[in-house]
């Protein structure tokens, strides 16, 4: 699973150029020159064109539970490729791909600092391209501010020169379009309760609901990395596709970018799923007034369309605790973070020890000042 970090070079000064999320520019690291992303395109036509050939688009297909329409995902990356390097991870498996001028320094996926030099190639240009808005800052600030107060992490995970390993990755996404028709049928029933002298009487009316309709999907997401978790992917979501862009290489100087190793074709299943999971849920959701509600029929027929394939923006830190790797995910766009916290055992066990001496002492002044109690009240 690849990675790769594209520089572009300073007109000014031929320095490295990276983009800001907070201008929307490029900067210089040495000149302090700004340039906008249309300038820096200007100067490499050649990209803007490889870019524009690789986005033609198919013809949408209207039959319903055709295959997906594959022939929209992005051509492979031209003339771009002979500046590319990949690197890969001996530890997790991890592939990670940079320009000629950058050498790839650990694996964000595992932390391993072991990177091995390799081939690049078999990668497709994505067609689209969510830039980053939040700065590494900005994760490291909202990661303090999730495990703030919260006593029993590892230091090794706390420690600040460990926080500043996160990276800035753009996570492969391939994006579905379609849509569903929806046909279900409920038995739901309505309960209520009144008294008749001395009895309380409940009669229960029994509806069948019946819902048909469809609805529309546009750019449903799917990760194309199996390093990634899905259930991470799932919960950082949404992401707010106003900011979607024709992908340029422009964005990419300073952050990592992923290669899917789940392609299209294999990725599709999880996209009818959610498609026809929404689908149903929604149907569902119309249901409302009733007592109870029981599913009785509930069937989704897809209209497959068009796929497409984007990077979306995505901080990661990965760090190790007793053998185990504990991955941080935050949407590089909206800010939402999801991780699983690592337990030191050692903390752990020296608080429950606290607690329960703690008790001890707090039940042992308990039962000594209820024995004083009794005594007394024994001798009136």
């Amino acid at each position: 699973m690849p990675e790769q970090i594209t520089n572009y070079k300073c007109p000014a000064c031929t320095g490295p150029l990276h983009f800001v999320g907070a201008s929307g520019k490029l900067e210089c690291d040495y000149c302090g020159s700004t340039y906008t992303v249309e300038e820096i395109e200007a100067l490499y036509a050649d990209k803007d064109a490889q870019a524009a050939a690789a986005q033609q688009q198919a013809e949408a297909r209207s039959e319903e539970e055709k295959e997906w329409d594959f022939a929209s995902v992005g051509a492979d990356w031209g003339e771009d490729a002979e500046k590319m390097r990949a690197y890969s991870c001996p530890s997790c498996g991890a592939q990670l791909i940079c320009d000629d001028t950058t050498a790839a320094s650990s694996c964000p996926y595992c932390g391993n600092p072991a990177i091995v030099p390799g081939q690049f190639g078999g990668t497709l240009r994505p067609d689209f391209v969510l830039p980053f808005k939040l700065s590494r800052e900005d994760a490291i600030k909202a990661l303090k501010n999730h495990y703030k107060g919260k006593l029993l992490l590892p230091k090794a995970f706390t420690a600040d020169n460990h926080i500043e390993e996160i990276k800035g990755v753009y996570v492969p996404f391939w994006l579905f379009d379609s849509s569903a028709n929806v046909y279900a049928t409920y038995h739901a029933t309505q309960v209520s309760t009144s008294r008749q002298g001395d009895y309380r009487v409940t009669k229960t009316k029994h509806y069948q609901v019946l819902r048909k309709g469809f609805i529309d999907f546009e750019k449903v997401p799917v990760d194309g990395s199996t390093k990634m978790p899905d259930d991470y992917m799932d919960s950082i979501e949404p992401y707010d596709y106003k900011d979607l862009t024709k992908f340029s290489t422009a964005y990419l100087p300073g952050f990592l970018a992923d290669k899917y190793d789940v392609d299209a074709q294999a990725a599709s299943s999880r996209a009818d799923q959610r498609c026809k999971r929404t689908a149903i849920d929604s149907a569902r959701n119309t249901v409302q007034g009733y007592t109870s509600v029981t599913p009785v029929t509930q069937q989704a027929t897809l209209k497959r369309g068009e796929v497409k394939y984007a990077l979306l923006p995505v901080w990661m830190l990965s760090t190790k605790w007793n053998g185990k790797n504990y991955l941080f995910a935050m949407n590089g766009q909206t800010g939402k973070m999801v991780g699983d916290l690592p337990l030191d055992m050692g903390k752990a066990r020296n608080w429950f020890l606290g607690t329960a001496l703690g008790s001890s002492i707090v039940l042992s002044l308990l039962f000594a000042q209820t024995l004083g109690t009794v005594i007394a009240n024994w001798f009136r």
